[in-house]
């Protein structure tokens, strides 16, 4: 009998051996033998880079570069112009290693519809508390079938009737600013970008969910603390997020807090609900009948779709809206031209009146101003696909696993395509459309290009434009001292100092 136990013990043992050393050798293998066998891949064809370090890659050498090119390119609004050139402050690094793009493979890879190209596992990895495998972070058929679900309800004809919503959550707020001052005889001084972060919740949230800004506060104000904290982790270190620090439990924390939060909307939804067109309840119907069909992939539960698509809407709808409406309000205030014609087409095309969808569509100098905006600080800084398969572009085969990342940034300033005055805010490039604006026009890609783009662009261009001419047409507005010009990468492109201006009422 003790023979017996002492052998099923050393079977026990031998087992356990055997799985730590399979687990260690995958993560040796993970970490060191596969990025080697890529690497060399790529060598051999003349593709070369910065030597990575053991470990952590290049970021310690990123923010070395980094942190040494930021006071050079720093401005405050006493500057007698800002500098837009942000891929030096915010990417230098890209800046110096990169060698010449050859424009025409960007193309390619930018109209690139094969499902073997798609978004880099991390989206839904290391960016998973944020994103899930929502539609901004799955590939495949299953990426394919959430497109299908959300697509048709952010098409121009939906968004259309969601305008006048627009501009009630956007007339409530400049109410607020109207009433914080006690006589408007002089200038006041406001911080804008926490009001417009409000805003943008309070219009995906009724546009799309039935609900108010105050109804989803919780979750919002969660979701931006999660967005922050997972911008200060390291991306592409196998096992890190698995490891039980400070860092990892505040992540786990959030994520449940928000994935329970989201859950309570999706339950509170009362038989009334259901009669509605928004966007949650279609993607509550769909899952289901998805769901019922057996067609969900094995590891995604009914809910977890669920979730994950709502996070998706959520963060997209939201966080990149508030960040180009900062920049665009930036931009109007540095330049009090284009401020001034934007005002005068926004009072010609709508008097006193509430802008309606037929207004916005006229609204062709305020369509420039945000075009060029988006140019010089596009929310998304890359367009990033990974090799699902091993594939060929332009003469370079590209390995399974290889992640493709095209600094948005750099190639909207891209004198090449732009021309010399590439890195100076002139709105009226776009006077011909980006067709006009540039010499190859997939180069333009504020949201995304090809198949991949975002489904939510024609929702974010009519939200800009009814907050911006609502503002226009009530207020005149200037940088105040205060404002410190330092764009900052924090999974979107934004103004590290936030926002303040010198508002003055019309």
């Amino acid at each position: 009998m003790g023979k017996e136990i002492v052998m099923a013990a050393e079977m026990v043992f031998s087992l356990v051996l055997g799985g730590f050393l399979l687990l260690v050798l995958r993560f040796f293998d993970a970490l060191l033998l596969k990025p080697r066998r890529l690497r060399s891949r790529l060598e051999k064809q003349g593709i070369r880079g910065p030597q990575p370090s053991f470990l952590y890659g290049n970021i310690a050498e990123m923010k070395r570069i980094i942190e040494a090119q930021r006071p050079l390119v720093e401005k405050s609004a006493a500057s007698e112009e800002l500098v837009h050139a942000c891929s030096s402050s915010v990417f230098p690094h890209v800046e110096q290693w990169r060698q010449e793009y050859d424009l025409e493979m960007v193309k390619e890879v930018a109209l690139c519809t094969s499902l073997n190209l798609g978004k880099p596992t991390f989206l839904s990895t290391e960016r998973g508390p944020l994103l899930g495998r929502g539609i901004l972070s799955s590939n495949g058929p299953y990426w394919a079938y959430q497109r299908k679900i959300i697509g048709p309800e952010l098409y121009l004809d939906r968004v259309k009737g969601m305008v006048n919503l627009m501009a009630e959550s956007t007339s409530t707020m400049l109410r607020t600013w109207e009433n914080r001052s006690e006589s408007w005889e002089r200038k006041v001084e406001m911080r804008v970008d926490g009001d417009l972060r409000r805003l943008s919740a309070d219009i995906i949230s009724r546009a799309c969910f039935g609900r108010s800004y105050t109804q989803g506060e919780k979750i919002f104000s969660k979701l931006h603390a999660l967005q922050k904290i997972l911008s200060k982790g390291k991306i592409g270190v196998p096992g890190l997020r698995y490891i039980p620090n400070k860092h990892n439990k505040e992540i786990w924390k959030l994520e449940h807090e928000i994935d329970s939060m989201i859950l309570e909307v999706v339950k509170s939804r009362s038989a009334d609900d259901e009669n509605k067109s928004d966007l949650l309840q279609s993607i509550l119907s769909t899952a289901e009948i998805y769901g019922h069909n057996g067609d969900m992939p094995a590891n995604i539960s009914l809910n977890k779709f669920i979730v994950d698509n709502c996070k998706n809407i959520f963060f997209a709808g939201h966080e990149t809206t508030t960040v180009a409406a900062s920049w665009c309000l930036t931009m109007l205030a540095a330049y009090p031209d284009w401020q001034a014609r934007a005002r005068k087409e926004v009072i010609e095309i709508c008097g006193t009146n509430v802008p309606t969808a037929n207004m916005l569509r006229n609204m062709k100098v305020l369509t420039m101003v945000i075009q060029e905006t988006l140019r010089l600080y596009p929310p998304i800084a890359y367009l990033v696909r990974e090799a699902l398969k091993d594939i060929h572009f332009k003469g370079i085969n590209i390995p399974k696993g290889i992640t493709i990342q095209v600094p948005t940034p750099i190639l909207h300033q891209h004198q090449e395509l732009w021309g010399s005055d590439a890195h100076e805010f002139k709105p009226d490039r776009f006077a011909n459309g980006t067709s006009g604006a540039c010499k190859i026009p997939q180069a333009y890609m504020p949201f995304g290009v090809g198949p991949r783009t975002c489904a939510g662009q024609n929702f974010a261009m009519a939200e800009l434009k009814v907050i911006l001419s609502l503002i226009l047409s009530k207020f005149s507005f200037t940088l105040s001292p205060a404002y410190h010009h330092s764009p900052v990468f924090r999974l979107l492109i934004q103004p590290q100092h936030g926002v303040s201006i010198l508002l003055e009422k019309l």
